[in-house]
């Protein structure tokens, strides 16, 4: 988890650069709307990429993706010990159970 702590701390330190200097503080300055754009679109190049393109660029798009899913979250004030946390909350629970806790009508997410 190393290496996504430093990323967030260099996305936290990149926000309130100049958008002429920081892809990050474009993103910023962009707006909530752009950044989670720009995380679908990579999400979904993602996608692609796991079902029709090569183990090297499933991992590039997956760097990507989890790049702008931490510019995502420190937008919104979510730490990635916020996630974690999460993650940790729902350790040996069952997939089914979790997913049932948060639907309890059964209705198809």
């Amino acid at each position: 988890m190393d290496t996504l702590s430093r990323l967030e701390q260099t996305i936290a330190a990149r926000r309130d650069a100049s958008p002429n200097t920081s892809y990050v503080a474009k993103l910023q300055a962009a707006g909530l709307p752009q950044i989670a754009q720009k995380l679908g679109e990579e999400a979904t190049e993602t996608v692609i990429a796991a079902l029709s393109g090569s183990r090297e660029e499933l991992t590039r798009e997956a760097a990507d993706l989890l790049f702008h899913l931490l510019v995502l979250l420190g937008a919104k004030d979510v730490t990635l010990a916020d996630v974690l946390a999460e993650l940790d909350r729902r350790e040996g629970v069952s997939g089914l159970d979790e997913k049932a806790a948060r639907n309890p009508q059964g209705i198809a997410e």
